[in-house]
C-alpha cells in the first residue's frame, strides 16, 4: 500500500512540474516578445540618438 501511494505522489509532482515548466515556457516567450518590441520600437532621443526605452 505505501509503494502504491509513494507511486502516486510521485506522478502528482512530477504532473505538476511538468504543468509548471510549461507555463513558465509561456510567460518566457511573452517577456521575450515583449523586450524585442521595445528593443524594435525605441524613440530617438536628442541628438539624433537612439534612447533607452528601459529606466534601468
Amino acid at each position: 500500500m505505501v509503494p502504491l501511494l509513494l507511486v502516486l505522489l510521485l506522478a502528482l509532482l512530477l504532473f505538476g512540474a511538468g504543468f509548471a515548466l510549461k507555463i513558465l515556457w509561456w510567460v518566457a516567450v511573452v517577456v521575450l516578445a515583449v523586450w524585442l518590441l521595445g528593443f524594435v520600437m525605441r524613440s530617438v532621443g536628442p541628438g539624433g540618438g537612439r534612447s533607452r526605452w528601459y529606466r534601468w
